[in-house]
């Protein structure tokens, strides 16, 4: 079976493609793929079975990414929780994986791949590398069945002070609702010893996202609390960052911000709320989606197979920790340059 890559970024037919199959999430979308190129660099492609001129009708995107710390590899797709490959069948998905593990092999240090899908087989050129849950609200209920899905010591009562309190929620896309979310990132960041990414990169996602992305926060008397990044695609909205000041935890500001999105993408005829991933060993993340009423569902990060696979991470782990040790300044700055190399 003949394979064929182009470039999504200059062919329409992926927009098109994405637009029509009821797989394709934010991730896959012309306007991710922008924003990775325009910051990091990054070079997008996608595999597909379909002759030049003709239909899309398949693929799989991937981004090029190279790096002196974590390797030259592709990975599909950088910073995206997950990426489903859009393929009508087995044959065509072995054709692709294929086509992708080969170029790995002779160009590149691994490819990977992230996915919910179980279709691809242990004699393919990829295996699991990685474990993750990915967290889903159906929107396809009514209010009342929504709220009472919520967890009530949790949630439920956390919603409640936050309106005993007065807390205030607006939304927006403007630069200083952007600085305003972006320094509550850096407190969120800095508390779980990580870095943020580039205030670039949140910009870049406004402009090319435009009315489709949301940023939602929280504030007690004017000042902001918490927020919470959206983007929303078709009939799904996805929740991508979120970030709170640790002084007003008590007060219930993050789980009123998400009952209050919930609400909104209901009222807007929405379906799912994709809650995006978390890690199997992270418990308290995952028992705070499932009490927003979200269902798990497993999420397999696959890769061709590479010796020590881990190892760089385990740099990049120890750099991005001694990172958050700087100055809100100086951080922002090595940040953007981390992030290039992570992937």
């Amino acid at each position: 079976m003949a394979v064929h890559e182009i470039d999504p970024l200059q062919d329409a037919r992926w927009d098109a493609l994405v637009q029509l199959d009821s797989r394709s999430s934010i991730f896959h979308t012309v306007e991710w793929l922008q924003a990775l190129h325009r910051v990091y660099g990054y070079t997008a492609r996608v595999v597909t079975t379909s002759e030049k001129d003709a239909p899309l009708t398949d693929g799989i995107a991937f981004c090029e990414v190279n790096s002196w710390i974590t390797g030259r590899r592709l990975v599909s797709l950088p910073f995206s929780d997950h990426c489903e490959p859009i393929v009508r069948g087995s044959d065509d998905l072995q054709a692709l994986v294929e086509r992708i593990g080969e170029t790995a092999a002779n160009n590149f240090k691994y490819a990977e791949i992230r996915t919910v899908r179980d279709e691809l087989q242990p004699q393919w050129p990829f295996h699991v590398y990685n474990r993750h849950y990915l967290h889903i609200v159906d929107l396809g209920t009514t209010l009342k069945d929504l709220y009472e899905h919520l967890h009530y010591d949790s949630i439920r009562r956390k919603i409640q002070r936050a309106e005993r309190e007065h807390i205030a929620v607006d939304h927006g896309r403007s630069e200083s609702i952007l600085r305003e979310f972006y320094h509550l990132q850096v407190l969120t960041r800095r508390r779980h010893h990580l870095p943020p990414q580039p205030f670039a990169w949140f910009r870049e996602l406004a402009r090319c996202f435009g009315p489709k992305l949301t940023i939602h926060v929280a504030r007690l008397d004017g000042r902001p609390i918490a927020s919470i990044l959206t983007v929303r695609h078709k009939e799904s909205l996805t929740y991508k960052y979120g970030c709170s000041d640790s002084l007003f935890h008590r007060l219930g500001a993050m789980p009123y911000l998400f009952w209050q999105v919930m609400q909104e993408a209901k009222m807007a005829g929405l379906t799912a709320f994709d809650l995006g991933r978390s890690e199997q060993n992270h418990i308290g993340l995952i028992r705070f989606k499932e009490h927003l009423g979200a269902r798990k569902v497993a999420l397999n990060y696959w890769r061709t197979r590479s010796p020590e696979p881990r190892r760089t991470s385990t740099h990049v782990r120890v750099a991005s920790r001694l990172l958050s040790c700087l100055p809100d300044k100086l951080l922002c700055v090595a940040s953007e340059i981390l992030y290039r190399h992570v992937g």
